[in-house]
């Protein structure tokens, strides 16, 4: 390893240390090339996924390889209809997600969400309630995007650009947006991986939107 790659892995394991919501004690990293593999076990699903997050905000990776393995203590196993259910009524008090038009499936613990919404960020939240609930130890996205066609492409260009712009830790004139139809593709260049879900979050915050193909490469400076 070298003496960058050795520097990386001790920021990342610092920044595991410091996040009171994780025990890294059980976590591995390794990197190469920039790309960051996690290795180990976790108690719940949100932890995971807030490792993934801290991971994704350190300077200097390309790429997250994920092998964390959830692995529930024995108080929290679930049966699968328990899970379906605590998930259906999570769905049900949630006010931004249209519950009668999302469909769950959970096998063993791992939870595939399907249907159609018309906003991203309705799909976004529909896995974070399901990660949330006690038991569950993966889900897949499965659920679609409308296309509305609500809006015209110099429209989402210009409303991508604002959104963008309001993000302090991006810079939206490093980012090129093309429009054909309900697709947006993204390209430029920015520092941190989790810049680069930012920019492709921002395109999703659009109505019209029903793919973005996120051609961002990372910088790592």
């Amino acid at each position: 390893m070298t003496i960058h790659q050795l520097t990386l892995q001790e920021e990342i394991l610092e920044e595991l240390a410091f996040d009171p919501r994780i025990d890294a004690d059980d976590i591995a990293v390794a990197i190469h090339e920039g790309i960051v593999t996690l290795r180990g076990s976790v108690p719940s699903l949100s932890q995971k996924r807030a490792i993934e997050k801290t991971v994704k905000g350190v300077r200097g990776i390309r790429g997250l390889v994920d092998e964390l393995v959830v692995d529930l203590p024995e108080a929290h196993v679930r049966n699968d209809t328990d899970i379906a259910v605590a998930i259906k009524h999570r769905f049900a008090s949630n006010g931004v997600l249209p519950a009668e038009a999302l469909q769950i499936v959970v096998a063993q613990g791992h939870v595939t969400l399907e249907g159609a919404v018309q906003w991203y960020y309705q799909a976004h939240e529909a896995v974070h309630e399901a990660s949330c609930v006690t038991g569950v130890t993966g889900v897949t996205n499965g659920i679609t995007v409308k296309n509305l066609d609500s809006v015209s492409a110099d429209e989402v260009r210009r409303r991508i650009h604002s959104s963008l712009q309001r993000a302090a830790d991006l810079d939206a004139n490093c980012i090129t947006v093309t429009v054909d139809g309900g697709t947006v593709t993204l390209a430029g260049i920015v520092r941190t991986w989790l810049e680069h879900e930012k920019a492709a979050q921002a395109a999703w915050s659009i109505p019209g939107v029903s793919r973005v193909d996120n051609s961002v490469t990372i910088s790592g400076i």
